[in-house]
């Protein structure tokens, strides 16, 4: 698991551990821990304590957000790490506008995807 650095810590605006988002999906927290390790969610070291977070912006009514794992796939296809992923998804972006974590979370993952696909060219 990545530790981020400061500047991409900041531009995410509040953190999950695993067992919050574990209650937050009824599962078990060696689910969530298989959804980290199967690329549908993306979880940094961090703290004092180093533990496992993940953004709470991730997230919604009891699942993970539509678009979110297609897109984070997407990314890491295009060569992205984990902490460049998150700048990516929590860095504003005028033509969306607001950032792409806000977009998947009103469901114009569309969007998100193309512009995902297009850091490849």
């Amino acid at each position: 698991m990545t530790e981020i650095d400061e500047k991409t810590d900041a531009l995410v605006p509040a953190w999950l551990t695993l067992p919050d988002i574990a209650e937050r999906l009824d599962v078990e927290v060696t689910r969530v821990r298989q959804l980290v390790k199967e690329g549908q969610l993306i979880a940094v070291r961090r703290g004092e304590n180093r533990v496992l977070q993940v953004p709470a912006d991730f997230i919604g009514e009891g699942r993970i957000i539509k678009g979110l794992a297609g897109t984070i796939t997407l990314l890491r296809d295009d060569g992205f790490t984990d902490e460049e992923m998150l700048e990516w998804l929590f860095t504003s972006d005028d033509s969306l506008p607001g950032t792409p974590a806000q977009a998947l979370r009103e469901n114009r993952g569309t969007e998100v995807k193309r512009r995902a696909q297009a850091l490849a060219v």
